[in-house]
């Protein structure tokens, strides 16, 4: 079953390109992995105290950060009613931005006082709390609105701004970062939020952190080339897995794509790390219908990979990349004569 992840909604500095986890590579976030465990569930009431305790006796900012980032993604609760409950009022009010305004300031107090009594919240929570922290630790972090694309319909359509997520700042450049989508998901067979630390989301390439984010203030995307919102929106369907696994789809193929029959479709992921081919299926489904591929995979060059498979038959079909048993991200394709 395809793991949906309901979000959320409710600024500043110089910013510096391709900043990522990779430029941390040599530094071993064991100790501070340790520092966010030793402190599971601890209280909100005191966050200046809980910002110590989670960072000292580390050495480095991006130490600190780690510790920081880790506790909350795995003590801080999704609340998806108060998600469903935001989602109708925005939508209700988007015409309105009198009223809209008035609804964010009531929501925002709602989302607060849930986050401290309860360690339950949103992504503006999630955001609000991996700021407080990290600026209480003396790091500069800063919180980012925009649009996050799930396999949500309704957010495909992204009519108001659905998501916050954060910029820190570690050694003088700016990175990205999504403790809401670290720390699991609604699980809408259990009625209930499952823990699921997802380690992608953490000081993310800005290149594959753009796949399913894109803020309103598009400085904060910190790529080399811009990306166009309309391009953004047209993306292929991206799931907390690919993050998990480092896979991501490339070139030009879009959500939406139209093909002949018979003729040979070819489709290309970059995959950061090395991994089997055969982890990598297809599945293809049509209405209640769907079938588990085996595609032809060739490995290019530096993680590069072409997939190929033929549609010998008309219609509209998803087409789901799969690593092993998880979902990765998702095409729509429409065979035609």
């Amino acid at each position: 079953m395809i793991k949906f992840f309901y979000l959320i909604v409710i600024f500043f500095g110089s910013t510096s390109l391709q900043a990522q986890l990779s430029d941390f590579k040599s530094f071993n976030f064991t100790k501070a992995d340790a520092k966010a465990l030793q402190y599971k569930g601890e209280s909100l009431e005191n966050m200046p105290k809980l910002a110590y305790d989670l960072t000292y006796n580390l050495a480095t900012d991006v130490e600190k950060f780690r510790a920081i980032f880790i506790w909350v993604s795995t003590n801080i609760k999704y609340e998806y009613g108060f998600y469903l409950k935001n989602a109708r009022v925005r939508k209700k009010f988007k015409n309105d931005s009198i009223k809209l305004a008035e609804w964010n300031k009531e929501f925002s107090l709602k989302v607060f006082k849930k986050l401290l009594k309860e360690q339950k919240t949103v992504c503006t929570g999630y955001a609000y709390l991996i700021k407080e922290l990290s600026n209480l630790a003396n790091i500069k972090c800063e919180i980012i609105d925009g649009y996050g694309r799930t396999a949500n319909d309704e957010t495909l359509r992204l009519i108001v701004p659905n998501h916050s997520w954060n910029a820190v700042q570690l050694n003088n450049k700016w990175y990205l970062c999504d403790a809401t989508w670290s720390s699991g998901y609604y699980n809408a067979n259990e009625y209930k939020f499952q823990y699921d630390f997802n380690d992608g989301y953490f000081l993310t390439d800005p290149n594959w952190f753009v796949k399913n984010h894109f803020p309103l203030d598009s400085k904060w995307l910190l790529t080399a080339k811009e990306t166009q919102f309309s391009a953004f929106e047209k993306m292929p369907i991206m799931y907390n897995e690919a993050f998990k696994y480092k896979v991501f789809p490339m070139h030009s193929l879009k959500l939406r794509n139209e093909v002949v029959k018979n003729k040979e479709v070819v489709f290309f992921i970059k995959a950061l790390y090395s991994l089997e081919k055969k982890a990598i299926k297809i599945e293809i489904g049509s209405g209640k219908n769907s079938s588990l591929v085996q595609p032809i995979i060739n490995e290019l060059s530096d993680g590069v990979f072409e997939i190929k498979h033929t549609f010998t038959t008309r219609g509209v079909y998803d087409v789901h990349f799969k690593m092993n048993e998880d979902y990765i991200f998702t095409y729509i394709v429409k065979v035609k004569k």
